[in-house]
């Protein structure tokens, strides 16, 4: 490996999420978000964990950004609350929601921090949800407004934005499996929102570029591999479903510019009600984007079984690759190869790892510390990985850890701890694991360190 391919302006960052650490969810005059409401009802999260409080990142935003300082990184991506903006998703803005996040860019360009904003990052105003949510074409409408404001007030301080993350999760997991916020079970309200998220983009991509600002702006997926978990042939045609549900349905809207036809024509025969394509939606959608963010954690290996309505699969686990916490395999040829096939399929001018990281149960040891060695050989496979695709050509501009420290989890609660940094849920105490301080390295060497064949034995 030859880590010389990270070139000098490789952005080394770390990611967070509003919902997952900042607490004070009615601080500010801050609305009901989605998640607010899903995690209070009794059985939906694991343990009946909730994010009131969080990491309290809402009251220890200076010491945070003491913590990425002292960690190195170039960028930090996080997310703006929209009910912090908007309490009833549209309306009335709030300018004490402003003011917080105008104090956080602030103090992050002082800390020479470039902000990296995602404005969607899952906690829809409970507000927009009683109106219909992603499946309104409104919500759309509101979101754009809502990104207005953003650009009219940090335009130009931020220079780096991200309309959505992860669609796919906001669109099946929360509206057709229910498992996370708003926890509905509708196969087609689904992809009605899945639709209406994408419209929402384009209207935002639409909105940046009419204003002028100087940056960037695109869009984040949460993509892997599907590959059959044993090669019969009902298998690997099941795979090529997975990747049309999971990664095409998202992918080609984006960039080809329309939907994947053999998922059209599979969800027809399935008889599911398809999103209604109104004239100008797919040129809307397709604008062009200045970069993709792409999530990664795992392969997904599949197996068909048409009982599973409408998909007509479901993931199978294969053996002999270690586990984390969460049971996510751990795989890091798949980052490999998602990011040389999203290259070479759709060609986007640039790619952003927007999340990679590990689920380990860590607590300190008797002197204070935290030995996550686990983590740090994830972080650094997958990096090993990821300059291998810039070697074939892949134009990987950045790479962000998830996560910055120990936070909410959705609906695992604070079961899976994937920070760099722990946090204590009594006292809220912010403690630096070992990962923290090999990151560091990582990022002052510019990956150089990535090349040495130690056991990662660093403070």
């Amino acid at each position: 490996m030859n880590t010389k391919k990270f070139c000098d302006s490789f952005v080394w960052g770390v990611t967070t999420a509003s919902y997952q650490i900042e607490g004070g969810v009615k601080d500010g005059g801050r609305g009901e978000s989605i998640w607010d409401r899903f995690s209070h009802i009794p059985g939906r999260v694991l343990h009946d964990d909730h994010g009131d409080i969080a990491c309290d990142s809402y009251h220890r935003a200076e010491e945070d950004v003491r913590l990425l300082k002292e960690l190195g990184v170039k960028a930090y991506r996080f997310s703006i609350a929209w009910p912090r903006i908007f309490p009833g998703g549209y309306g009335q803005v709030s300018e004490d929601g402003l003011r917080y996040y105008e104090e956080l860019i602030d103090g992050l360009l002082e800390a020479g921090i470039e902000p990296y904003v995602t404005l969607y990052h899952w906690d829809l105003p409970q507000k927009l949800q009683d109106e219909g949510g992603w499946t309104n074409r409104k919500t759309a409408e509101y979101f754009c407004d809502y990104c207005g404001v953003l650009f009219e007030r940090f335009g130009g301080r931020v220079r780096h934005w991200i309309t959505l993350n992860e669609p796919w999760v906001v669109a099946f997991v929360g509206n057709y499996t229910g498992k996370m916020a708003p926890g509905l079970r509708d196969f087609s309200a689904a992809l009605t929102a899945s639709h209406v998220q994408l419209l929402a983009h384009g209207m935002a991509v639409r909105l940046f570029r009419s204003m002028g600002l100087d940056g960037e702006i695109g869009v984040t997926l949460n993509l892997s591999p599907k590959e059959a978990l044993t090669d019969t042939p009902e298998n690997l045609e099941a795979a090529v479903r997975h990747d049309g549900y999971a990664n095409r349905w998202f992918l080609e809207p984006l960039f080809v510019g329309s939907y994947p036809e053999d998922m059209w024509e599979w969800y027809g025969r399935q008889q599911v009600v398809l999103p209604e394509i109104c004239p100008g939606d797919m040129e809307l959608i397709r604008q062009p984007v200045d970069f993709l963010g792409i999530n990664y954690y795992n392969i997904d290996y599949t197996v068909s079984d048409l009982s599973v309505w409408p998909i007509g699969f479901r993931t199978g686990f294969s053996g002999g690759n270690p586990m984390t916490h969460y049971q996510m395999p751990v795989i890091p040829e798949g980052l490999k190869k998602i990011l040389v096939r999203v290259h070479n399929d759709y060609h986007p001018p640039k790619i952003y790892i927007t999340e990679n990281g590990a689920s380990y149960q860590e607590h300190p040891d008797r002197n204070g510390q935290v030995q996550d060695d686990a983590r740090i050989d994830y972080v650094h496979t997958h990096l090993q990985k990821a300059a291998e695709a810039v070697e074939e050509g892949v134009p990987l501009a950045g790479y962000f850890v998830w996560t910055l420290m120990d936070d909410f989890e959705w609906n695992t609660g604070y079961e899976n701890q994937f920070g760099l940094v722990y946090v204590d849920r009594k006292t809220l105490a912010r403690t630096k694991k070992k990962s923290f301080f090999w990151y560091r390295q990582v990022i002052d060497s510019n990956g150089a360190v990535l090349e040495e064949n130690e056991e990662h034995d660093r403070r």
